[in-house]
């Protein structure tokens, strides 16, 4: 894997892992669906104007053959990342951050045993990577007694549903204009997030108004940044390294909770952040190595 895949995919997760401290105060006055709606709907602004600003030199690359339209494709995930991205939404009304943390963050076993089902070669060290990196999240996450609920039950299956997104990215990561897949999947997840907020929520515009700053980060740096960051990012990662740099969401989540929230991290949670990170020096040894 190429050095700019990976640090286009930590970057995702450093977005996403901030993220985290967005969506505790941003739903504190609004529902799941609400926040959801109002942060891809920015996003998909933030994404809108880039493909405007950048029409010009893509209209170019597909003429030179390089790119075919990705809309179709962004359509697709977009379906993936709504379920997910829902899923994980409403768990957290039934279950910890931290458990949502780590059983979330499952798909970095099951992207690569998908991987496998569908032709692709997993290389040795991403599996040693890949069981580092699930026990360091362990550490980092799990701190209270291990009881199964129903959000639990949610989130086990959400898992699922990511490693199908994170497996189309890879798909057509390569192959299609990249803007397009972001701009139109983040389009979808925002429509598919109004409609259930119809039906499941009543936001007024003062709970909105009072998470502005909340939802505007998560719209830009998350939804809008950190997506396209990880298909461009899987442009160049296989599957199951990607799987592992993006779960470093958990780490930057973890840091920026005790930088902004005043959280401490335990001598436990320490340990699972440097066992995650010899996760990803494990995926990338034969690059360190030369």
């Amino acid at each position: 894997m190429q050095v700019k895949g990976a640090l286009m995919l930590l970057g995702a997760s450093f977005f996403w892992g901030t993220t985290f401290v967005a969506q505790m105060t941003g739903m504190e006055g609004l529902g799941p669906f609400s926040y959801a709606a109002t942060r891809y709907f920015i996003g998909f602004i933030f994404l809108t104007a880039v493909l405007i600003f950048t029409k010009k030199s893509r209209a170019k690359e597909r003429r030179a053959g390089k790119l075919s339209r990705g809309f179709l494709a962004g359509l697709i995930s977009g379906v993936f990342l709504f379920l997910a991205s829902s899923m994980q939404q409403i768990s957290m009304l039934y279950t910890t951050a931290g458990k949502a943390a780590f059983i979330t963050c499952l798909y970095i076993m099951f992207v690569p045993l998908a991987a496998v089902f569908l032709g692709k070669k997993i290389l040795r060290e991403n599996w040693i990577g890949a069981i580092l990196a699930l026990t360091g999240l362990y550490f980092l996450a799990i701190n209270e007694a291990i009881t199964i609920n129903k959000g639990d039950v949610i989130l086990f299956f959400s898992a699922f549903i990511w490693t199908a997104q994170i497996l189309v990215i890879d798909k057509f990561a390569a192959k299609v204009d990249i803007l397009e897949l972001s701009t139109a999947q983040i389009f979808l997840t925002a429509v598919l997030s109004f409609f259930a907020m119809l039906i499941f929520e009543t936001p007024t515009l003062d709970t909105i108004t009072n998470a502005a700053i909340p939802i505007i980060y998560g719209g830009l740096m998350s939804s809008g940044v950190a997506f396209t960051l990880q298909i461009y990012g899987q442009k160049y990662a296989e599957p199951s390294a990607a799987a592992i740099l993006m779960s470093f969401e958990s780490i930057f989540g973890a840091v920026s909770s005790w930088l902004i929230l005043g959280e401490v991290m335990t001598g436990r949670e320490i340990f699972g952040c440097v066992l995650m990170i010899a996760g990803i020096i494990a995926t990338q040894w034969r690059v360190i190595r030369g």
